[in-house]
C-alpha cells in the first residue's frame, strides 16, 4: 500500500508539473504573437540548441533525418522540457519554494538564449520570462490543491477543485498554445505578398534546354528538379518570413560609397535567368543534396562596383535576416561567372523555404559559402578579419564545389535481368563543367559513357551507359567524372567536413 501511495503522489507531481509547464509555454506563444516567432520560448530554446551543437552532430542530423531536423530537434526540446516539468513538479510536493524558484531561473535562461540569438532584439526577452513567470504562479497553486486532495482525510470538494483546476489550466494552456502559434502564422504570413510580385522580364528569356540534357532512361530524376523536391539544409527552425515592403539590403564595410536598396529598386535593375546546381557541402558522396533550377535574378557584380569594392576585400560576408552569416570570395563574384541576387526560381518567386524574398547565388560554391537565403547584409571585409558561421565550426573559409558523380539508375542492390543493363547517372563540377563521365564494372577497365547534352557548365550533367552481356551474378558498378579543366574526379574518400565529401560512388548489382 505503501509503495502504490508513493508512486501515486509521484504521479501527481509529475501531472501537475507538466500542466504547470504547459500554461508557461503556451502564456510565451501569446507573448510572441508581438514579439515574433522566433522569440517564442520552444523556438529561441531550439535555435540556442542549433548554436552549440558541434560539427559531427549537425552532420549527424543532416545525414539521417535530412530536411526532418528541425522536427526532429523540436520534438527534443519538448521532450526535454517536459522532463524537467515532471521532474519540478515532484519535487514541489516536498520543496516548493526551491520548485518554483527553479521555474522562474528557467524562464530567465530561455529569456537569455532568445536574447542572445543574432536577430534578437530585447522585446525577445518577454515570452520566455512571462512563460516562466506562468509556470510558477500555476506550480505552486496546483500542488496545493494536489497536497490537500490526497491528505486521507480529504473531502470529495477538495479532489474536485484538484480535478476541475488541473483539467482546466491544461484545457486552456492547449487552447492558447495551439491559438498562440496560429495567431503567429496568420500574422506573420508573407504568403500573399509573395503572391502579388511582379517578377521583372529578364534581359535575354532562355529557351528551355533541348530534350537531349536528359538521356530516355526510365528512373532517371529529371534535369531540373521540381521545386517541391529541391533539397532544404540551413539552420532555420522557423522560416524567416520577410515581407518584401520592409526588406532592405545594405552593402557596406570596405566599399567607398555604401548604399541600400528596396525590393522595389532590386526589380527595377537588369534580371537575367541562368540555370544552376546547387550542392550542400553536406552532401556524402551520391548524396540527395543537390538539386538543379532555373534561377532569376539580377547581376551582384554591378552592384558591388557601384559600392566601390576597396582593393584589400576579399571576403563578402553576407548575412540573412535571422542572423545567419555566410563568407563568400569577393573574385568569386567579379570574375565574370553569373552571381546573382535570386528573386525567382523555375519560373515562380522564390518559396519562403528557400530564402523569399531575395537570396544570393554564386556559382561553383558550396551553399554554406555562396547561397545566402533571406539576405539583407552584405559587408566587404577580409577573410583575414572576419569569421562566417561555418567557419569556426570546423569548415573551410572557401569551397569550391568537388567534381563528383553518381549513379542514380539501377539502385544500389536493386537486380536487373541479364543481357544489357543500362546504367545512368548525374556528374556535376559547377562552373567547370563535365567533359567526360567513365564506368568500372568489377574492378576492370574504365569505359567512357554517353554524356547527354550540356546545358551550362553551371548545372549538372546527366549520362547513360550500356552494360553489355552483363552476366548473373553480384556485380560492382563505380563512376567517376572528369571536369571541364581536364580533372579527373578523386578516388580519395573523405567526409564532408572540411569541404566537401569525395570518393567514387559505388553499387552493387544483382544480374539475374
Amino acid at each position: 500500500m505503501r509503495s502504490a501511495s508513493r508512486g501515486g503522489r509521484i504521479a501527481r507531481g509529475a501531472l501537475v508539473g507538466l500542466v504547470a509547464g504547459g500554461a508557461g509555454l503556451a502564456v510565451g506563444e501569446l507573448v510572441a504573437v508581438a514579439t515574433g516567432e522566433a522569440s517564442a520560448p520552444v523556438t529561441a530554446a531550439g535555435n540556442w540548441a542549433i548554436s552549440i551543437t558541434p560539427t559531427w552532430l549537425e552532420q549527424f542530423a543532416i545525414r539521417n533525418f535530412g530536411s526532418n531536423d528541425k522536427t526532429v530537434l523540436l520534438i527534443g526540446v519538448y521532450v526535454t522540457l517536459a522532463l524537467a516539468a515532471a521532474v519540478d513538479g515532484v519535487l514541489a510536493r516536498t520543496r516548493l519554494t526551491l520548485a518554483s524558484i527553479l521555474t522562474a531561473v528557467v524562464g530567465v535562461v530561455g529569456a537569455i538564449a532568445a536574447v542572445t540569438r543574432p536577430a534578437a532584439d530585447t522585446s525577445w526577452l518577454l515570452p520566455s520570462l512571462l512563460a516562466g513567470l506562468a509556470a510558477a504562479l500555476v506550480l505552486p497553486w496546483l500542488t496545493i490543491l494536489s497536497l490537500k486532495e490526497s491528505e486521507p482525510s480529504a473531502e470529495p470538494s477538495e479532489r474536485r477543485r484538484f480535478v476541475l483546476g488541473t483539467l482546466g489550466t491544461a484545457a486552456g494552456a492547449l487552447v492558447a498554445g495551439y491559438g498562440g502559434d496560429a495567431w503567429i502564422k496568420r500574422r506573420y504570413d508573407v504568403s500573399a505578398a509573395r503572391a502579388k510580385v511582379v517578377l521583372p522580364t529578364p534581359a535575354k528569356v532562355l529557351p528551355r534546354p533541348p530534350a537531349s540534357v536528359r538521356p530516355n532512361v526510365r528512373g532517371l530524376r529529371p534535369f531540373f528538379t521540381p521545386t517541391s523536391q529541391f533539397y532544404r539544409v540551413d539552420t532555420a527552425l522557423t522560416l524567416p518570413r520577410v515581407d518584401p515592403r520592409d526588406w532592405k539590403l545594405k552593402i557596406h564595410g570596405m566599399v567607398d560609397r555604401p548604399f541600400e536598396i528596396t525590393f522595389d529598386e532590386l526589380l527595377s535593375y537588369r534580371f537575367e535567368e541562368h540555370d544552376m546546381t546547387l550542392v550542400c557541402v553536406s552532401n556524402p558522396v551520391a548524396g540527395p543534396y543537390l538539386g538543379n533550377a532555373r534561377w532569376l535574378g539580377t547581376p551582384l557584380a554591378p552592384l558591388l562596383r557601384r559600392a566601390g569594392v576597396h582593393r584589400r576585400a576579399d571576403m563578402i560576408l553576407s548575412t540573412s535576416t535571422d542572423g545567419m552569416t555566410i563568407g563568400s570570395p569577393v573574385e568569386a563574384v567579379l570574375d565574370g561567372r553569373q552571381a546573382i541576387l535570386a528573386v525567382a526560381m523555375n519560373g515562380e518567386a522564390l518559396p519562403i523555404k528557400h530564402g523569399f524574398p531575395c537570396r544570393m547565388l554564386i556559382p561553383g560554391l558550396y551553399g554554406y559559402v555562396s547561397a545566402t537565403k533571406w539576405v539583407t547584409d552584405l559587408n566587404l571585409t577580409t577573410f583575414a578579419a572576419s569569421d562566417a558561421y561555418w567557419t569556426p565550426r570546423g569548415y573551410s573559409p572557401q569551397a569550391p564545389v568537388k567534381t563528383s558523380s553518381r549513379i542514380d539508375v539501377p539502385a544500389s542492390g536493386a537486380t536487373v535481368p541479364a543481357g544489357t543493363v543500362v546504367l545512368a547517372g548525374t556528374a556535376w563540377a559547377t562552373h567547370r563543367g563535365i567533359a567526360a563521365v567513365e564506368v568500372q564494372i568489377d574492378n576492370g577497365a574504365w569505359r567512357e559513357a554517353t554524356l547527354a547534352a550540356a546545358d551550362t557548365p553551371d548545372t549538372w550533367r546527366q549520362w547513360s551507359y550500356r552494360w553489355a552481356n552483363a552476366s548473373k551474378g553480384s556485380h560492382k558498378v563505380k563512376v567517376r567524372a572528369t571536369d571541364g579543366t581536364g580533372a579527373v574526379q578523386t578516388s580519395a574518400v573523405q567526409g564532408v567536413v572540411p569541404n566537401g565529401a569525395t570518393g567514387y560512388h559505388t553499387i552493387t548489382v544483382q544480374v539475374s
